[in-house]
């Protein structure tokens, strides 16, 4: 979820009967002032109304419809596509398209998100703005647990739930942000603790994803998970041209181009994408990709291997190994 101006953490200001000023309606959805007046000229929404001084007052409902509209362009649908729809429609639209936050993770557990009281005890600790909590849970867990079933039966389906959390409204972006920021933290460092210097080595694998693909905590689960396998991992962060792609896997000399795609895209322009970044790898490169995009899996490739579920990465990992 990437949002140029978050909406504030501050609560809705007191106001009359009549409506919320301009400069609150900005601090509560992040649209700017600006973009709300070009909306009303050209798309005839949002339709305020005037205090007696001439100023613009919007309605409680209006300022929730500019909240779905604000989560709808963060996950890549365009302002005339959305604009002036009513709840309904927008909350559709918004179950529709918010991407899945993970790379190769679809169905990676069958733990119920909805009835696990540790998830349910984290998602309280996001809700509550306590990310000391949140930080002494995960650690807790994943000492408890292991780095492999803390990434798949936890991470994955808490990530899950926090995008769902995110869809209904009942987690702000300040609050998805701070839960991503911690759980990268413990990742990270779980990461860095691994001793695998006896163990067999595996492929170096370079990770990323395409330009306008700017979800990170999917790349780091897949890390953790190749780190265990005894892979080199080397990590670009989100939104790597193409070309930059194939000229870091030539430098690195990696064995693995490994991507992430979440559902934001088009099945064309990932299908064209990946052809094209398989042309100009080398052919001895693997091409590793997953994520909740269904199309890597509706119309494989030739020279791309599609991992759906992060249990499908020590397999791969395995073949590979076979194969060299």
């Amino acid at each position: 979820m990437n949002s140029p101006t978050p909406p504030s953490a501050l609560s809705t200001p007191a106001s009359s009967d009549d409506g919320l000023p301009i400069a609150a309606v900005e601090r509560e959805t992040g649209l700017g002032k600006d973009t709300l007046r070009v909306w009303e000229r050209r798309y005839g929404f949002p339709t305020p109304s005037r205090s007696p001084s001439g100023d613009r007052l919007y309605s409680a409902e209006q300022v929730q419809q500019l909240k779905l509209i604000s989560r709808l362009l963060d996950v890549g649908l365009r302002p005339g596509k959305v604009v002036g729809l009513d709840q309904a429609a927008l909350q559709a639209l918004l179950n529709q398209h918010t991407p899945v936050q993970t790379a190769i993770l679809s169905k990676t557990t069958s733990r119920d998100v909805a009835t696990d009281p540790a998830i349910g005890e984290l998602l309280h600790a996001i809700g509550t703005h306590d990310p000391r909590a949140l930080r002494h849970g995960l650690c807790h867990a994943q000492l408890r647990m292991g780095l492999a079933p803390f990434v798949t039966d936890l991470v994955a389906p808490l990530t899950t739930a926090v995008g769902e959390a995110w869809v209904q409204g009942r987690f702000e972006v300040f609050e998805e942000h701070l839960y991503t920021e911690v759980v990268t933290g413990v990742l990270r460092t779980a990461i860095a603790s691994l001793n695998t210097q006896a163990m067999p080595q595996g492929p170096k694998v370079l990770l990323t994803t395409i330009p306008q693909e700017p979800h990170s905590l999917g790349l780091l689960m897949v890390e953790a998970l190749l780190a265990l396998e005894s892979c080199t991992c080397v990590s670009l962060g989100t939104q790597t041209p193409l070309t930059d792609i194939a000229e870091a896997a030539r430098a690195h000399q990696t064995d693995v181009v490994a991507l992430s795609f979440s559902n934001l895209h088009k099945a064309t322009m990932v299908l064209n994408s990946l052809r094209e970044l398989r042309a100009q790898l080398p052919a001895s490169t693997a091409l590793w990709v997953g994520g909740s995009c269904t199309a890597l899996y509706q119309w494989p490739l030739a020279g791309v291997s599609a991992v759906q579920h992060l249990s499908g990465l020590q397999p791969l990992v395995a073949q590979w190994r076979h194969t060299h």
